[in-house]
């Protein structure tokens, strides 16, 4: 019965990549705010113990370590990292969102979880206009209260940091590619600076755009003008208006893009999105913040022409 419930629960989550759609768990702050997290970045929720360990020369939003499956992870108060009041988790019941980004496992201390939502990529919006780095997208609840959704790749690059740099050896061959043209799609603005950079390095011409639906119109506005194709995409999975499985899938009904390589670049990297990016149509799919990896598999991509071609996960 509970392997049917765990089957059950994996093919509904998968059928939300095909109907660009994500589960969200909502959670209060120390400022009563509801905000958001994609439920498939979340390993397990817990009670936060009453005292951490303070780790030394870190940020005051890093609150310690804690076991976790006989592993230390970092405790980061969420509500510190983005200027609010501390949870006083000394003082009263807080919990523990234990969540994986780009193969690195974290602990967020929050107030109060509170429900499981399911919204189309579509309900998500990228709030233009407001000044906020660590914001990324607007959602409703049933209520029709805000719930924010928070740039926690930024978060994490800020106070836990994240190689940058890419191999000596791999920057030098990536003169051989440097008349390929890379097109970089990502709503985070510290992803997007992550690959520009990555790509500056290996000396590879670039372009990039914050969104899906951004991408694909100004793709079909280059396709009128008769403007060549690019080699390659690297495209995002979450973003607001639509996830990179959807902008896969359309991509590939353009005729100019049919044959084109294309990379999904996410920060959830459970081997499930492989197979999710190999169904949407992508060739290849790849955890965030790994310079290396990121140009390792991009060779890979430039450097064969097979139609089937799909790089497994390393």
């Amino acid at each position: 019965m509970a392997a049917t419930t765990a089957l059950d629960e994996a093919l509904k989550r998968t059928s939300l990549s095909r109907s660009n759609q994500m589960e969200m768990l909502t959670f209060r702050l120390s400022d009563g705010q509801l905000y958001g997290i994609n439920v498939f970045k979340i390993i397990e929720i817990l009670e936060s113990p009453r005292r951490f360990d303070r780790m030394p020369h870190a940020d005051q939003a890093v609150k310690g370590a804690v076991d976790f499956r006989g592993k230390p992870i970092v405790v980061i108060d969420l509500s510190e990292a983005l200027g609010l009041e501390p949870v006083p988790f000394d003082r009263q019941l807080a919990y523990l969102i234990i969540c994986e980004y780009s193969q690195q496992l974290n602990a967020f201390i929050v107030a109060s979880p509170e429900t499981l939502l399911t919204r189309g990529w579509d309900e998500i919006h990228k709030p233009d206009g407001i000044q906020a780095r660590s914001l990324v997208a607007i959602a409703y609840s049933d209520t029709k209260e805000t719930i924010l959704l928070l740039d926690i790749e930024g978060i994490l690059a800020n106070l836990v940091g994240y190689q940058s740099e890419v191999a000596d050896e791999l920057a030098s061959q990536g003169a051989a590619l440097k008349d390929r043209s890379v097109l970089l799609v990502d709503d985070s603005r510290t992803a997007l600076a992550m690959m520009q950079q990555t790509l500056t390095l290996l000396g590879m011409t670039h372009s990039s755009q914050s969104s899906a639906v951004q991408a694909l119109a100004w793709l079909e506005e280059r396709d009128q003008r008769g403007e060549p194709a690019f080699d390659l995409v690297i495209s995002d999975i979450e973003m607001p208006g639509m996830d990179g499985f959807t902008f896969t899938r359309s991509l590939r009904n353009m005729p100019s893009y049919g044959n084109t390589k294309i990379l999904l670049h996410s920060s959830m990297s459970n081997p499930t999105n492989r197979l999710k990016a190999e169904e949407a149509g992508a060739d290849d799919f790849v955890a965030k913040f790994a310079p290396n990896t990121l140009a390792e598999h991009i060779f890979k991509a430039l450097e064969r022409s097979d139609d089937d071609f799909f790089v497994s996960l390393t």
